[in-house]
């Protein structure tokens, strides 16, 4: 794989640019009827529910540090397409050291990736605003999310999106892009930081294996659980 676009997915149409094996086909499944009603009703519901909420999130961000009040980045999507995932930001803005620590950070999880690690992030305490170790603990930090929902191009269960290039994807793996990534999924409930990324892409194929509306309920309702024991901490 050449270090040109490798996170794009080119169309079927559109000839190999590169000499390099080409990735195997990942066949995009969309979400059914029932899961994206359950995306809109949620997300759309969520939004003006927590109007209040994110307006204060956005004011204290805007309080506390210089910069956008919202981190964006690009993610690998469904059908291995790239998209545009929105946070609020948690870190210092300043533009060389977000460049850096995105480098950085890409480079940590691929060695993560190949080994029998568990997935545990970096904390960048030295690096955080004012409070956002306490955003990141609770996830606030992820409900803009519910944009990227309403968009389309995220669900509220699904797996999670990560900053790999695809190179760093084994074949096998690859699988876990046949469906929209989500804000929460079958990893984040069923140990999260204490699994090792191979672990992580197994649980993505078996809740792609067995997607079902139930199946979603119950993450839905353990991130919650989660979230709430987490507060109480």
């Amino acid at each position: 794989m050449t270090s040109s676009p490798t996170l794009r997915c080119r169309p079927a149409s559109e000839p190999d640019l590169v000499a390099a094996a080409p990735l195997p086909e990942v066949v995009f499944r969309p979400p059914p009827a029932w899961k994206r009603g359950i995306d809109l009703v949620c997300a759309s519901g969520l939004l003006v529910l927590l109007s209040p909420l994110l307006i204060c999130l956005g004011l204290y961000i805007k309080f506390v540090s210089r910069g956008p009040i919202l981190f964006s980045q690009k993610r690998i999507g469904a059908g291995m397409r790239e998209f545009v995932i929105f946070k609020f930001r948690t870190m210092e803005a300043d533009r060389e050291t977000m460049t850096n620590r995105t480098e950085t950070h890409g480079d940590y999880v691929a060695q993560l990736a190949k080994s029998d690690q568990p997935i545990k992030k970096p904390e960048y305490r030295s690096q955080l605003i004012r409070g956002g170790n306490f955003l990141r603990k609770l996830s606030l930090d992820e409900l803009p999310q519910l944009i990227n929902v309403l968009q389309g191009n995220m669900s509220l269960v699904g797996p999670r999106p990560d900053v790999l290039d695809l190179e760093h994807y084994e074949n096998w793996q690859l699988r876990r892009f046949e469906v929209l990534p989500g804000i929460s999924g079958l990893w984040q409930v069923s140990g999260k930081n204490s699994l090792t990324f191979s672990e992580m892409v197994r649980l993505d194929i078996r809740y792609i294996d067995n997607l079902s509306c139930w199946n979603d309920i119950k993450i839905m309702l353990k991130t919650l659980t989660i979230i709430l024991s987490q507060n109480n901490e």
